[in-house]
């Protein structure tokens, strides 16, 4: 069955039992849990903690099950968005370490799903980009499957701002990546974290990728997209993207939710379905996203039983 929830990087200014306690007085039934490293944000959306995975214990595991249980909220996934690519190997090896720490945590936690990116250096190209790709890629999978925790990829190019030009800062990004990645590393425990507003970025049918990789639909994010195609007409698609694509609420952008659906209770999933706010009309106060979120609730009910 699947679960409506969200994406906790919205609600910072809440500690882990608020935003769990926010979630079952609006009627969601998951939480996409953020698991960054305490300390400064390196870009928005990053550096949340809503559960310090660092030492994490038995101990600390049952405090957040008895939160869960006292609400009545799952946790969807644990959510943890470095690049573990990153040109600077030093910086990539401290993701790569902390993503184990999530991984750990999730087994504790009974939680299933991690999601991540798998990263990029943006300063090559995706070919020369592979061998490490699979150098770093092909131990963390081992290291998920032996904590029997299954690894969701978002689907973000993460290429919308000047210093992630030109390549962007995720690799996975496409079918044609996809495959390729599957192919290399054939394991059940690697998959996706998909996001439909990445496709309306890119100009691509997210339904027939869909049905192609039901199987390895781990996770679901459900935030919408919008093409101003006059500024588009302007600046042209290799222009920085921020320039003619405007993250939205779902139900306010291009993704047609009512196909979304059907295809994705058509391709078997059963699991979380979580709105990730990205939207920047509804980000000037703790009390607008909170409304984005109730919002955003309200019409994806509309497809979920």
């Amino acid at each position: 069955m699947l679960t409506l929830g969200f994406v906790s990087a919205i609600l910072p200014d809440l500690n882990l039992e608020e935003v769990l306690a926010f979630a079952a007085r609006n009627g969601f039934s998951c939480v996409e849990v953020m698991c960054w490293p305490k300390g400064k944000a390196e870009r928005r959306y990053a550096g949340i903690t809503h559960i310090d995975v660092t030492g994490f214990t038995k101990a600390d595991a049952a405090k957040v099950l008895e939160l869960t249980a006292k609400y009545g909220v799952s946790i969807s996934g644990l959510g943890y968005y470095p690049n573990p690519l990153a040109p600077n190997k030093d910086e990539a090896r401290i993701y790569c370490e902390h993503l184990k720490e999530v991984i750990k945590a999730a087994k504790l936690l009974g939680v299933g799903v991690v999601n991540t990116f798998v990263g990029r250096d943006y300063t090559q190209s995706l070919d020369d980009n592979w061998a490490r790709f699979l150098k770093t890629w092909r131990p963390l999978i081992a290291f998920a499957e032996k904590n029997g925790i299954k690894i969701g990829i978002e689907n973000c190019p993460m290429s919308f701002t000047k210093d992630e030009w030109p390549g962007g800062k995720n690799l996975m990004v496409s079918p044609a990546v996809w495959r390729r990645a599957f192919n290399d590393i054939p394991s059940d425990s690697f998959g996706l974290n998909f996001d439909p507003s990445h496709f309306i970025l890119q100009h691509m049918d997210y339904l027939k990728a869909m049905r192609e990789f039901g199987p390895k639909l781990f996770h679901m994010h459900a935030k919408d997209a919008r093409i101003d195609r006059g500024r588009l007409n302007e600046h042209g698609v290799f222009a920085f993207p921020n320039l003619w694509h405007t993250p939205k609420l779902p139900g306010l952008g291009d993704v047609e939710w009512g196909k979304f659906f059907s295809v994705l209770t058509e391709t078997g999933y059963k699991g979380g379905v979580c709105i990730e706010v990205e939207d920047r009309a509804f980000e000037g106060s703790l009390d607008l996203r909170k409304a984005s979120l109730i919002q955003s609730g309200r019409f994806l009910k509309n497809f979920i039983p």
